[in-house]
This record gives C-alpha cells, sequence and structure tokens, in this order.
C-alpha cells in the first residue's frame, strides 16, 4: 500500500511487474526522508540497470535518491524539500527552482502540478506533441511548461491561476492571430504591466514568450501529424513567413535533437 495523504493506492502488483514495464514513476511519500524498504531499494537499481526509465513525482525523488543512482546527477523535488534533499543526498545537484529534471533515463519533478508538466513532456518525446497535445486537451491544461520554469510561483492570491490559465487557453485557440501584449491585457482586463509581472509570477517568463513557446510546439504537431504544407503550417501557428517558422524551430535545435527529429525534416533544417 502506498500513502501520499491525499490518495491511497491498495492492491499493488509484485514487484516483479517492474521489469516488464517502459517507464516506472514513482509517486510522493508522505515519509519523504525515512524510505527504508531496501526491496523496493533494490528492485528500482535492477530496472534501471535494464534501461528502464524511472520518473518521480514530487517527495517521490527521495525515494529515487535513496537508490544511489542519482548521485552525480541534477534532480528536484517540491520546493518546500528541496534543501533537506540536498542535505541528505550531497552528491545529487539539486535544483531548487526549476518543474523538472531530464536526466535521459532518469527524470525527477517537483510539485504534483509539475509531475503533470513531465508526464506530458515524456508523451511529447515518446509519442509527439499531437497527442500530448490531445491528453493535455483532456486534462483542461496548457502545454506549455517547461522544465526550466521556475516553481515557486505566486500565491498571495489562491485564485490568481485561474484567470491565467484561460488567458492561456485561450491564447492556444488564437495563435493564428497577430497577438500583442496590449490584446492579451484587454482580454484579461488587466494592464499590459500587471499581466506581465503575474504571468512571470505564474510562469518564469513573459506572455509573448510563452506564446512563441507554444506556436513552435502547435507547429511541431502539425509537421509531426497534418498534410498541411510548411507555408500553411507558419500562417495557422502565428508566424509571419516559413523562414519565421524554420528560425523558430532553428532555435529550438540542441535541447531536444529525437523529439524534433520529423518536423526538422518537414522543414529542411539539418540538427546539429
Amino acid at each position: 500500500m502506498a500513502h501520499s495523504g491525499a490518495v491511497t493506492i491498495n492492491e499493488v502488483a509484485p514487484l516483479s511487474e517492474l521489469f516488464s514495464a517502459d517507464t516506472i514513476i514513482i509517486p510522493g511519500n508522505m515519509q519523504m526522508l525515512e524510505f527504508h524498504q531496501p526491496q523496493v531499494i533494490e528492485a528500482l537499481q535492477h530496472a534501471v540497470a535494464q534501461g528502464i526509465r524511472v520518473a518521480s513525482i514530487c517527495t517521490g525523488a527521495a525515494i529515487l535518491a535513496a537508490t544511489g543512482l542519482l548521485g552525480g546527477l541534477r534532480a528536484t523535488t517540491h520546493w518546500m524539500l528541496v534543501e533537506k534533499l540536498a542535505q541528505r543526498y550531497p552528491a545529487i545537484d539539486v535544483a531548487t527552482n526549476v518543474l523538472f529534471v531530464d536526466n535521459g533515463q532518469l527524470l525527477t519533478s517537483a510539485g504534483l502540478a509539475a509531475g503533470q508538466d513531465l508526464c506530458l513532456y515524456m508523451i511529447s518525446r515518446d509519442f509527439g506533441v499531437q497527442v500530448a497535445e490531445k491528453v493535455a486537451d483532456m486534462l483542461v491544461m496548457p502545454l506549455a511548461r517547461q522544465g526550466s520554469q521556475a516553481q515557486q510561483i505566486y500565491r498571495h492570491n489562491e485564485h490568481a491561476a485561474s484567470p491565467l490559465k484561460d488567458l492561456q487557453l485561450w491564447m492556444l485557440e488564437q495563435l493564428h492571430q497577430p497577438l500583442t501584449l496590449t490584446l492579451l491585457a484587454q482580454r484579461a482586463c488587466i494592464s499590459p504591466r500587471s499581466l506581465s509581472r503575474r504571468f512571470h509570477q505564474q510562469t518564469g517568463m513573459s506572455p509573448m514568450a510563452w506564446l512563441y513557446g507554444a506556436r513552435v510546439r502547435r507547429a511541431q504537431s502539425l509537421l509531426e501529424s497534418s498534410r498541411m504544407s510548411v507555408e500553411q503550417i507558419a500562417a495557422a501557428c502565428g508566424f509571419g513567413s516559413t523562414s519565421a517558422l524554420r528560425e523558430a524551430f532553428q532555435r529550438e535545435v540542441g535541447s531536444s535533437p529525437s523529439a524534433w527529429r520529423k518536423a526538422y525534416s518537414a522543414l529542411g533544417i539539418t540538427e546539429r
């Protein structure tokens, strides 16, 4: 049985089932630094040795850390617990203010929402942006938060994130339009300066930077799955020309080239 405080999982499968998985996800645990189950630790070590991918959500990073597999690697967990994790496991390079960290086979995320971001990220890499967008649509959440974004968002008003989320979803529906900061502020019924401040507090980036990333990811999805021409995709995603679309993709080269391979091919871009 696993207990996280909000959710209890009963009647779990035996540990031997781990070795048939492609990805193992370690959920959060209330006893973050008091986890002592040698059989689980050994099973995770064997799974990684067999090449199975392992990802942790929130305080689940402590279980992964207990395996010794994160030694010498960068990792993260919930912002309230990063210092304790760093003190307990000094060999780990604990990132204090990011949403998630990808080390290839081993991935860690911050809180529950950041865990959703990490899962969407893995889906995007495994199956393409279009599939990840469909999952995000089902969850009614925008597919636009990257691992490097700050996790310590503004919390003085617990309802502050809701209007911003509504605006983000609206922006995703209007990517083909020439959106400006002034227009976005009018939509949100606040001043451009206030919108910029709130957007940075909630996402770690400006509204226009968020919009730019959303356009690139939508273009990637269309390049992967549609029969639209490059010119049509550039227009549908708000890029003024195909050259602007190619430039946007070239800026992404080096971050995760394997995930962009099909899109690069459609654009005639050679990976570096």
